[in-house]
């Protein structure tokens, strides 16, 4: 082992749950409402089709789709036969307690308090806002994908 190989040990300053953020998936196997990424963007599938081309080419299939955190749409047309990436998607509802500098102050089934998460600028946290102001107890779904963690839904709680 020479003087250079010794310095270039690898540190790594975390350690991961090991768990990747996308699998790979046959394209015909994918269906409508499921997810796939497309141009490195979680989306949701709202319309899928597969045409056959000529005599020597592939079957392929069309895929319209919508980001699930701004709500784009994109398109992607892929041989059925080759592999896409299908994202990991959890949702997890959170309470909401209270709004500061505009992040949201949430806390989970666990009691776990989470305080990362921006506040929506849509129709959403509006609607976050009003019902903390009358007072109701608001219970938003949080979707994360891809690293990332948005708001998609709110509601009031029935507690």
């Amino acid at each position: 082992m020479s003087d250079n190989e010794a310095l270039d040990v690898e540190e790594y300053s975390q350690a991961g749950s090991g768990a990747s953020l996308t699998y790979p998936i046959q394209c015909s196997a994918l269906r409508k409402n499921g997810f796939v990424v497309i141009k490195g963007f979680p989306c949701k599938i709202v319309d899928m089709s597969t045409s056959k081309t000529g005599k020597h080419g592939h079957a392929k299939v069309n895929i319209t789709a919508i980001d699930i955190f701004t709500g784009k749409k994109y398109e992607e047309i892929c041989p059925s036969t080759h592999n896409i990436d299908v994202p990991n998607v959890s949702r997890k509802e959170y309470t909401v307690m209270d709004i500061q500098d505009g992040f949201l102050s949430l806390l989970d089934a666990g009691g776990e308090v989470k305080e990362d998460l921006a506040l929506p600028e849509d129709d959403i946290g509006k609607e976050i806002q009003q019902l903390l102001k009358d007072n109701k107890e608001p219970l938003v779904s949080v979707i994360s994908a891809l690293g990332k963690e948005g708001v998609v839904s709110v509601k009031v709680s029935n507690n």
